[in-house]
């Protein structure tokens, strides 16, 4: 089955092909028209008996009439081009054109599984769903916060609005968290959904996978000001303030 893309190329070429067939027709007419003209011009040959007697010449060569202009018709590899170029600003017209109700064109929204290359770094949300995830090691993980996702070098640029349920035939890996620590408090703090969960110790620290590099030093005013969410076990009681 063709896809709308392939329809409106072929639609584009045929509108191509009948405008040269049409200038070949225009052409081919102009061309006869100018041979009926020419003939029209040709002198009439007055009466034999109003001739003066004139000194025998050798008569002049008649110039030949101008050849019909020559209109060559597309071959099939120059038609194969004419598709392959039209097909080229068709995407490049596509990937510029707002396409969906958040105003965002192919560039960023691929609502097609097929539209695109999942590949090692690729970023996407699903059109209805506030979470994001990056393509690693075979597995989409989920950014668990902003901080996040500013951490490992991503902008809103490197997202991809994809269609709901695009996730599922994919694995999911585990999520990438940033972890705070203000200066002068011990306490490390894990950010989920806009939410600080403290890591009681340096065990539930390294059970839960994390290393020291995930760690972002911030001001402890600005760790105050986030809710505070279940704690890292979850039996580890009420959490501290930094």
């Amino acid at each position: 089955m063709k896809s709308r893309v392939d329809r409106i190329i072929e639609l584009l070429v045929d509108e191509v092909e009948d405008r040269l067939r049409w200038r070949a027709r225009r052409a081919q007419q102009a061309a006869r028209e100018s041979r009926k003209r020419e003939g029209a011009r040709t002198p009439v040959e007055p009466d034999e008996r109003m001739k003066k007697p004139e000194k025998s010449e050798q008569p002049e060569a008649e110039s030949p009439s101008p050849p019909p202009p020559v209109v060559t018709v597309p071959s099939h590899g120059a038609r194969m081009m004419g598709r392959l170029a039209l097909g080229i600003l068709l995407a490049i017209v596509l990937v510029n054109v707002p396409l969906n109700r958040h105003g965002l064109s192919l560039a960023t929204a691929m609502p097609d599984r097929a539209a695109f290359v999942v590949r090692e770094g690729l970023v996407v949300k699903e059109e209805d769903e506030e979470r994001i995830y990056i393509y690693q090691d075979g597995q989409f993980r989920w950014i668990s916060s902003m901080d996040a996702f500013e951490h490992i070098g991503l902008t809103w640029g490197d997202v991809r609005v994809v269609e709901d349920g695009f996730l599922e035939p994919f694995e999911i890996g585990a999520p990438i968290h940033v972890l705070l620590k203000c200066e002068g408090s011990p306490h490390i703090y894990r950010l989920e959904d806009g939410e600080k969960r403290w890591i009681r110790d340096i065990e539930a620290f390294e059970a839960e996978g994390h290393v020291w590099e995930d760690v972002r030093i911030v001001s402890c005013a600005y760790l105050r000001q986030i809710p505070d969410g279940e704690p890292i076990p979850p039996d580890a009681g009420p959490p501290p303030q930094p």
